[in-house]
């Protein structure tokens, strides 16, 4: 008995790694026209995808800030000394970065522009929206609640115009309002600057507060640098030209109410001076009045040398103890002004007290916070964690206030009693002179003192006037808002990319999902990787629709394949009473029956007298294939040993020394007539009458036939077919391998796809090229390589 053959185990060397990665790549190569394809398919939705899409362009601009914590441009009160600084609350660009993105400024902005009315004209791809529509809607009426409505517009002769959506579906004139469910009484009017153009028109009508929220998705504001005071603002708008509108229309209101918030203090400023200068000038009137009647009833017409002396040596001190009770009197109505609930939230007029400068101080950190404030509730309620924090903060400052004025007064009040105590004195020098002059004297010092009472809040009127005529933002645009040239979106060349990968990705994805779904044999590597039997032939797919591939002067690539599998059993049957080859499969339909048939032909053609046996007792075939239906066989001569072999083998037509003994009558147990004694004296008769026996046996995957017949065969050649043999179904032939169940075992693949790469690197190639040689064939072009790929799928 010869030595069982060492298998045939890959080498893993830096070889076999070059040769997996040619195997990837032929992998794809053979479906290159699935790529060419994809990729057209995926470059033309990406094509699509774009015209589909409405263009964004990015409108920039930058705003200056005066922040004085930062530096900035120059203030207002550089400019106009104290007198603009009076006016001139302290802000912060951070701040201000929140006054930008307000929903009151942008509702604003929202009304005057009626950025709630969107217009569009038909595209080929898409609705375009327009910026100058020729037909424009005006809100004469509107709902409280502004329901969101499309409306289709078709302009008409003579004025007339046609709207259709879900409600309504009229005609009405330009100019003549008409009622719109969901929106309220409108009309339509005519813009001479924009022609008609289109057939028809799309309007859209969403409520302000819905307008509003769009815009804050689509502006940005941020302070780019922490260390310069620029506030960088952006809006994505799919046309420049509106886009750069509703920036310099934003930026115009910004300014705008930063103006408001400085003429509101001086204006209250204002308004306290004058209701003090009437209540002055009432009691000046009165005292003037009084001082007339006075002469006239004494018949005073001058007073004496003695008295004017007098009352010029005292005119210092009297106009110092003027100065002090005009401060009083400012400081006592500030404290009234504080203490009363109805004025808490109101700003306070500034730069009363002129020498105190950590009151004034006081007064504009106090009004910063109430304007804050203001701007915070445009968009959150009292009741936010910052706004109490705001209220926490006026409520100290009120109280810093009250206590700086009580301090204030006091010291004032030591300053008069001293001032008083020197008129005293010059008071009782004035007891020397006569009465009427002396009663004349006392009224005409309290005329003094109210009028330089008077004459301070009149100047300070003007001052703040002045102020308020002056008063300019505290910040200026630096950089005008410009959309970009490019839009923002979509980004045509990413998406084209996108496309073009997409194309290449999808074949490659589908290649890998189906070798990793795929539990079938499909190239030589899923063999190898799971068995030690060697392979000892590759057959190709037939074409064509009969069993016998193989003719007498065949020369092609299956005919080859097979004198190639010829070849290789001849190493392992060396000896000349290895004689019995045994075909077998996991399961019915991998080709046992076609390679019995070919294989005994082309052993039968190198002269040697072959024998095909038909031993698949429960499913025979291979007697039909060949075209014999006798009935007489192998169980005939189990069941009667005396027949005569010559009766039961049959000559076949295909060759003269090609033979076929058929299985006969199916026996009602194949498995025990398999083994009988009489099989083993059938087959040592046979092996006496020819030089080879080829058995077609059952599938050894399913029955345990084949395993019974294994001490009669010199060999087993297993049948894997590819794309129809499971993986899994191969450890039936590496267990049988192992166990030693069979002498010798040997693979024969059928049934291979050249296009699907099987096996390609592995040195075997049995069959690949042969038959070309003295009878090649004019080689497809590349237009009929994918026509073949089409018709093949």
């Amino acid at each position: 008995m010869n030595n069982i053959p060492e298998p045939i185990v890959p080498q893993t060397d830096e070889r076999e790694n070059k040769i997996n990665l040619k195997k990837v790549v032929f992998k794809f190569l053979r479906i290159w026209p699935w790529f060419v394809i994809s990729m057209i398919v995926c470059t033309a939705l990406a094509y699509i995808y774009v015209k589909l899409q409405t263009p964004i362009y990015k409108i920039s601009a930058k705003v200056l800030v005066n922040d004085e914590k930062k530096g900035g441009m120059v203030g207002q009160g550089e400019l106009l000394g104290d007198l603009g600084g009076l006016l001139n609350p302290k802000s912060t660009v951070d701040n201000e970065v929140e006054v930008l993105k307000t929903r009151d400024l942008l509702k604003k902005v929202v009304n005057d522009m009626n950025l709630n009315i969107t217009y569009y004209s038909s595209g080929k791809f898409r609705d375009v929206e327009l910026y100058e529509s020729p037909l424009n809607v005006k809100m004469v009426e509107p709902d409280d609640t502004i329901r969101t409505t499309l409306l289709t517009v078709i302009p008409l002769e003579k004025g007339r115009i046609h709207l259709i959506n879900e409600e309504i579906d009229t005609i009405t004139l330009i100019n003549q309002t008409f009622r719109l469910p969901g929106v309220g009484y409108v009309q339509f009017t005519r813009n001479l600057k924009a022609p008609i153009t289109f057939k028809e028109y799309e309007v859209k009508i969403t409520s302000v507060n819905s307008k509003v929220s769009a815009l804050l998705q689509q502006l940005s504001v941020d302070i780019s640098n922490k260390q310069v005071t620029i506030i960088e603002l952006s809006l994505n708008h799919p046309i420049p030209k509106k886009g750069e509108d509703i920036l310099n229309k934003l930026i115009e209101k910004y300014v705008q109410g930063n103006i408001e918030d400085k003429n509101m203090v001086a204006d209250s400023t204002i308004k306290f001076i004058q209701n003090r200068l009437i209540y002055i000038g009432r009691e000046l009137g009165d005292l003037e009045g009084h001082i007339q009647g006075f002469k006239e009833k004494n018949k005073l017409t001058d007073m004496s040398e003695q008295s004017r002396l007098l009352v010029q040596s005292t005119s210092t001190y009297v106009n110092d103890l003027a100065k002090v009770e005009t401060q009083l009197n400012i400081l006592g109505s500030l404290q009234d002004y504080l203490k009363d609930s109805s004025k808490n939230k109101r700003v306070l007029p500034s730069a009363l007290v002129p020498g105190d400068v950590v009151f004034n101080g006081l007064i504009e950190r106090y009004n910063a916070l109430l304007l804050e404030r203001d701007r915070r509730l445009l968009s959150v309620t009292d009741t936010n964690p910052y706004v109490s924090n705001l209220d926490e903060q006026i409520v100290n400052l009120r109280a810093d206030m009250l206590s700086n004025i009580d301090n204030s007064k006091r010291g004032l009040e030591i300053t008069r009693a001293g001032l008083k105590g020197q008129v005293q004195g010059a008071e009782n020098r004035m007891q020397r002179i006569p009465e009427a002059e002396r009663n004349y004297l006392d009224l005409a010092r309290q005329q003094q003192i109210k009028q330089e009472l008077y004459i301070f809040l009149m100047q300070k009127t003007e001052e703040t006037a002045i102020s308020k005529t002056s008063n300019i933002a505290n910040s200026k645009i630096i950089d005008s808002p410009q959309s970009a040239n490019v839009p923002l979106s979509p980004q045509k060349s990413l998406i084209y990319l996108v496309g073009l990968i997409a194309g290449v990705l999808i074949p490659v994805s589908t290649v890998l999902l189906y070798d990793l779904f795929n539990n079938k044999v499909v190239n030589k590597e899923d063999i190898v990787r799971i068995t030690d039997v060697p392979i000892v032939g590759e057959i190709s797919h037939n074409d064509g629709l009969g069993n016998l591939v193989v003719a007498d002067s065949s020369r092609s690539a299956i005919s080859e394949q097979f004198r190639a599998l010829r070849t290789n059993l001849s190493f392992f049957m060396k000896e000349e009473e290895d004689k019995v080859i045994m075909i077998t499969s996991s399961m019915s339909g991998e080709g046992k029956s076609f390679a019995a048939i070919n294989l005994g032909h082309i052993i039968a053609l190198s002269g040697k007298k072959v024998l095909l046996m038909e031993l698949d007792l429960r499913k025979p075939g291979l007697s039909s294939k060949l075209g014999h239906n006798k009935k007489d066989g192998y169980t005939n001569y189990i069941i009667n040993s005396r027949s005569e072999i010559d009766n039961l083998v049959i000559p076949l037509d295909i060759h003269h020394d090609l033979f076929l003994m058929s299985s006969g009558p199916l026996p009602p147990n194949p498995a025990e007539t398999l083994m009988s004694a009489a099989t083993t004296t059938l087959m040592t008769e046979l092996k006496k009458k020819f030089d080879y026996i080829i058995i077609d046996a059952p599938p050894i995957g399913v029955v345990t036939d084949a395993q019974l017949l294994s001490k009669h065969i010199d060999i087993c050649l297993y049948i894997v077919r590819q794309k129809y043999t499971a993986k899994e179904q191969l450890n039936i032939i590496q267990d049988l391998y192992q166990a030693k169940k069979m002498r010798r075992m040997g693979i024969v693949v059928n049934d291979i796809q050249q296009t699907d790469g099987y096996g390609y690197g592995y040195g075997y190639g049995y069959g690949y090229g042969y038959g070309a040689y003295g009878n090649e064939k004019t080689k497809d072009t590349i237009f009929q390589q994918i026509k073949k790929k089409f018709l093949k799928s």
